[in-house]
């Protein structure tokens, strides 16, 4: 691994003003320990001093015999060393020794914690510290999704793409069911919202079994956020009858709730399919090959992903979902999709 040294910082480590001058000069010495501690860990270090740091450290001489033999890089002039360090860390993915914590430009590079090693002398020791663990990419879950579903589109299966995140309630779920068949978006009617909570709740009309598909002209796959996935359910047999009274329907529909990761807590969406047009398996399945930090995040969501999948291409049954760690994907959020031939149509 490669290791940028903050120069100035690590060379003024623990020194003090001179009592006469009240000037504190930076010392080479620490500045070699540094360096030989990083290589007996077996990591490869890059110096990098800014201008002044040669003018004013204890060992002129030795610090320049340094530059020459490029033990020690000087930042460019007219550079500003801080940003200078970071662009660098961040183009060679190198962590940085250093107890700045660059908090100037925490906008501008993203994540520096994870970037930065703080160090110190004890008892003589050079002792280096651990980077805070890397933060958790923002929304990569949804982006694997995203890429399995364009995939499935690319391949000539239409997929549900909304996200307008309503709120989520039973009475709204049934109310958006009716409104995608009359194509009427009138805000919820007392009458509906009347024989809603007189439907007593019902699960039993949504247990999954092999021949239900068969009994019915559409399923409702009603999309939620996996922290309301049990209050769908508990609503899931009111809202069949609701929507079957309402539509006048001689079976009740099917409802399938869903865990689906594009949607927010407290929202739903509802993807609603005709009987003869349903999946009942995917008919391809998912291998997802990830970065080690976020392998167990994405391994533990495997389930999610496959039911997010499943809602929005409209199959009955879960796409298989393999996750597997690589050695060669080193940073945060790095990950590969590939789709191989599953179940039937």
């Amino acid at each position: 691994m490669k290791i940028i040294i903050d120069g100035s910082n690590v060379a003024y480590y623990g020194r003090k003003a001179d009592e006469t001058t009240g000037k504190i000069t930076p010392s080479i010495k620490t500045l070699k320990v540094a360096i030989e501690t990083i290589k007996k860990l077996g990591h490869e270090p890059i110096v990098l001093a800014d201008a002044p740091l040669r003018h004013e450290i204890d060992d002129k001489e030795q610090f320049n015999q340094m530059i020459n033999n490029e033990e020690v890089f000087p930042v460019p002039a007219g550079t500003i060393a801080d940003h200078y360090i970071l662009n660098l860390a961040y183009e060679k993915d190198a962590k940085i020794l250093s107890n700045d914590y660059f908090r100037d430009y925490q906008d501008e590079f993203q994540d520096i914690p994870s970037k930065r090693l703080s160090y110190r002398v004890k008892d003589g020791r050079f002792q280096i510290g651990k980077p805070s663990p890397p933060k958790k990419v923002k929304n990569i879950l949804q982006k694997i999704c995203s890429r399995c579903l364009n995939d499935f589109e690319r391949r000539g299966f239409d997929t549900f793409t909304e996200r307008n995140n309503r709120e989520f309630s039973g009475l709204a779920v049934a109310q958006e069911a009716i409104n995608m068949f009359s194509e009427d978006d009138n805000a919820i009617d007392s009458a509906l919202e009347k024989f809603f909570l007189k439907v007593p709740v019902l699960n039993k009309v949504v247990q999954i079994i092999d021949d239900s598909v068969e009994d019915t002209d559409f399923v409702i796959f009603v999309l939620v956020n996996p922290k309301d996935y049990k209050e769908a359910v508990h609503n899931a047999g009111t809202i069949a009858v609701t929507v079957g009274n309402k539509l006048n329907l001689d079976h009740s529909p099917l409802v399938a709730v869903r865990n689906d990761l594009f949607s927010k807590p407290g929202t739903f969406e509802v993807n609603i399919i005709y009987s003869d047009e349903l999946l009942e398996e995917s008919p391809y399945d998912v291998n997802i090959i990830i970065n080690d930090y976020d392998y167990s995040f994405i391994k533990h969501n495997s389930r999610n992903i496959a039911s997010t999948i499943a809602a929005r291409l409209g199959t009955w049954k879960f796409p298989i979902v393999s996750v597997k760690p690589s050695m060669l994907m080193e940073k945060p959020g790095e990950f590969d999709i590939s789709i191989e031939r599953g179940g039937k149509k």
